[in-house]
């Protein structure tokens, strides 16, 4: 058989990929990328390797009585026919809603799944829960879920602040400074929810530099503005952005450099906030000299940087990672508040944007149109948490918590199903977690991988993955709709998610709700023609599905190049108001002084980081978004392997750090605090800031339940950071203030496990 080159699109790019003899043998990026990522090249080890999930499989303590003789996440499996485990599935899933209730099943499912618009994991197990009476929920998600809960009550919602932000292309005309709060890592960059066709970034950035726009990098490590840019490193210690802030607020007011008339107009309380930065309401006052005893940054810079951002037109910058801290939602609104001071908000190369690299969407073209997409239906049950409170609901079971200003109630949830999304990578504390999991009466996982998640459920179906379907790909902020052609077939029994679904839908009587006739032929065309309808609204026309599918990528244009944030509201605030109480930029909200929130009061103000406060290790931990993968997504492929050292996870240590703890480059050594330890590879650097460690995230949780501290193998920073809120306002993840002890470990260096399958067996109860 000839080799075959197919077309096809995943979260970080699109692929011409050469199939033979039904393997996948080699990926390459599309010629119109101008930049693509090298992700891709971990498709094939993730697709034909060892962890391939490949028959569907139960829990041996659980299959012979459900005991809790063995704890999840450490018990051997027994594969079964398909058959015996979809009538197990059919079967708890009739138990626990005949004797608790809907609210009791819960499907998180966090996670990026697919970039296909048809095959989405998520999607297709809510719809046919719903199709049963519905779920308990999450909401939020890890990413940026203090903005999505924050801007509202100030600007007004994120998703206005992505699909509205300022175009790069503004930037390189207008902007004389980009000052960038957590940095802008092109790592990022690589990936989108839907896909992405196009790297622009690096494109765009040179743009910026070719036009003389200087850019400062505020971040702990240096890589975080790429090296094209030649932007001004200043490094700060992690979680003190808002501290830098009030400093540079304080410079812009006591000097007089503060827009007052653009205050008085467009905002409500600044006056409120002024007695706080002055000092006037707590005696404190937030001056650069202040501000230098928090971020270590000399409070001369703090007041030179200050007066350059007052001195030309200058865009904020606020990464992703930098809500991800302590107190979280602070440094959103003190960028919003200082940019409100700069008076440049609505102007082209001024004002502020939430989120510049946090993937590949912000600052580029939105959509005109939706695509077409597989209905969800009506969720029978309200009941929702926030993403990062699934220790809490599991081990809190019926109890209470603050979220938004409200006290809401945890369900207690009997059953947990999670499709296309992996916990023990996102989530914070893995030994808590761990503990939580052990909580459910039956945990159900669809993945193609034996990741930690799947080895922590009771009922592993294993599914087909993006390349072992068709569909098609459509990013919000891209300009391509893709053809997702079937590559190769799944391997040993894995099927297709949407005929899983089909056939329990059949076993409890929903099979004509789930799927309305349609198989998933049937589907894939009815949700384009529902595009290529939206499409024709804007005088856009569309190839019918077989000449798109039998074709190359459909490219849209960029239908609002110039676009500069909240440029309509700067042109007249009274004819367009913001989307708040008063229609304007709440400096101080009234609202949210109302809910009386330790954590969170009615302006941005400063709050110490806690894990310093207790007294953890003397390293601050930053865990950010790798290069080699998405998220924790083909860790198990070769560009991922490629990077490891001693087939771990490389933590970054200054060379003052790595000296004084007897540490050289390439040793293993072992990170630890009071809630977990892990072992990582050393990779001494003077791009990490002084008395600070990088570990990325994404090694699957390896734990050796026999170790202290069950110490993961394989270098996952989740082993040890806390899984506090950022406050009870959001609720949202705080990773980055984690601190840790290192130390070079000199024991035996335990082998990685994780990458090859668990341990089978077999059972009578299999065949039952």
């Amino acid at each position: 058989m000839s080799d075959e080159i197919r077309l096809t699109a995943n979260h970080w790019g699109v692929v011409r990929a050469t199939v033979a003899q039904g393997r996948l043998v080699s990926v390459e990026a599309h010629p119109d990328d101008p930049d693509p990522s090298p992700i891709n090249d971990n498709l094939i080890g993730s697709l034909h390797g060892r962890a391939r999930i490949l028959r569907p499989a139960i829990r041996k303590s659980w299959l012979e009585g459900r005991s809790g003789n063995v704890p999840r996440g450490r018990d051997s499996f027994v594969e079964v026919s398909w058959e015996r485990a979809l009538d197990l599935v059919a079967g708890e899933l009739n138990r626990v809603r005949e004797t608790h209730g809907n609210e009791s099943i819960f499907a998180g499912s966090y996670g990026w799944s697919s970039a296909g618009r048809f095959h989405h994991a998520q999607s297709q197990l809510k719809r046919f829960l719903n199709t049963l009476g519905g779920f308990s929920s999450s909401e939020g998600n890890y990413s940026y879920n203090a903005a999505l809960v924050m801007l509202p009550y100030i600007v007004g919602p994120f998703r206005q602040h992505v699909a509205e932000a300022t175009r790069w292309s503004v930037i390189a005309k207008n902007s004389d400074l980009v000052v960038l709060f957590g940095g802008l890592a092109m790592r990022n960059a690589q990936v989108s929810d839907g896909g992405v066709a196009t790297h622009r970034l690096r494109d765009n950035l040179q743009a910026c530099a070719s036009a003389g726009v200087d850019f400062v990098n505020i971040s702990p490590l240096r890589t975080d503005a790429n090296d094209l840019l030649n932007s001004e490193w200043c490094p700060v210690r992690p979680g003190s952005d808002v501290a830098l802030m009030l400093g540079q607020a304080h410079v812009l007011q006591s000097e007089g450099l503060h827009d007052r008339v653009l205050l008085d107009r467009y905002c409500v309380g600044f006056d409120a906030f002024e007695a706080y930065l002055t000092g006037a309401s707590d005696g404190v006052a937030k001056t650069p000299e202040w501000a230098s005893q928090h971020t270590g940054m000399a409070a001369e810079d703090i007041t030179n940087l200050a007066r350059r951002m007052a001195a030309g037109r200058t865009m904020i910058s606020v990464a992703a990672g930098v809500q991800r801290t302590d107190y979280g939602e602070q440094p959103l609104w003190m960028a919003v508040t200082l940019a409100a001071m700069l008076g440049q908000i609505g102007l082209p190369g001024g004002g502020y944007v939430i989120g510049y690299g946090v993937n590949a969407n912000i600052g580029n073209m939105e959509r005109l149109f939706r695509w077409g997409s597989l209905p969800q239906g009506r969720n029978g049950v309200k009941t929702s948490i926030p993403v990062a409170m699934i220790s809490e609901m599991l081990l809190n079971p019926n109890g209470s918590y603050a979220y938004n200003g409200k006290t809401h109630q945890f369900p207690d949830a009997r059953l947990v199903w999670w499709a296309g999304g992996n916990p023990f990578h996102h989530h914070q504390d893995l030994l808590r977690l761990h503990r939580a999991f052990q909580t459910p009466d039956t945990v159900i996982v669809n993945d193609i991988n034996w990741t930690a998640m799947a080895r922590h459920a009771d009922i592993v179906l294993p599914v087909a993955a993006a390349q072992e379907r068709e569909d098609f790909g459509a990013g919000k902020s891209d300009n391509a709709l893709v053809p997702m052609h079937k590559l190769i077939d799944p391997p040993g029994d894995a099927r297709e998610e949407y005929r899983i679904f089909c056939d329990l839908a059949e076993r409890l009587g929903t099979l004509e709700a789930y799927s309305e006739g349609r198989d998933s032929a049937a589907w894939l065309r009815h949700i384009w023609s529902q595009t290529r309808a939206a499409a024709a609204q804007h005088d856009l026309e569309l190839p019918d599905w077989s000449d798109f599918m039998a074709g190359d990528v459909v490219k849209i244009a960029d239908p609002a190049p110039d676009q500069v944030f909240l440029a309509s509201f700067r042109t007249d605030p009274d004819a367009h108001p913001l989307p708040t109480p008063s229609g304007k930029i709440e400096i101080f909200s009234q609202t949210l002084a109302e809910y009386n929130l330790p954590d969170c009061g009615g302006h941005a103000m400063w709050f110490a980081p806690r894990d310093v406060a207790a007294g953890e290790g003397d390293l601050y931990l930053l865990s950010g978004q790798p290069a080699t993968r998405l998220h924790s997504q083909l860790d198990n492929g070769a560009y991922s392997q490629s990077r490891k050292i001693q087939w771990r996870e490389p933590v970054l240590l200054h060379p003052k750090d790595a000296a004084r703890l007897g540490i050289s480059d390439g040793d293993i050594v072992e990170l630890s605090n009071s809630r977990g330890r892990c072992l990582a590879g050393a990779l001494v650097t003077d791009e990490i800031l002084e008395g600070c460690v990088f570990l990325w995230t994404g090694a699957w949780w390896d734990p050796d339940f026999d170790a202290p501290q069950a110490r993961d193998r394989h270098g996952n920073p989740n082993a040890l950071t806390h899984d506090l809120r950022t406050s009870s306002l959001s609720q949202s993840t705080a990773a980055h203030s984690t601190r840790v002890s290192v130390r070079c470990f000199t024991d035996a260096v335990p082998a990685v496990t994780v990458h090859a399958p668990p341990e089978f067996t077999t059972s009578p109860a299999a065949q039952v």
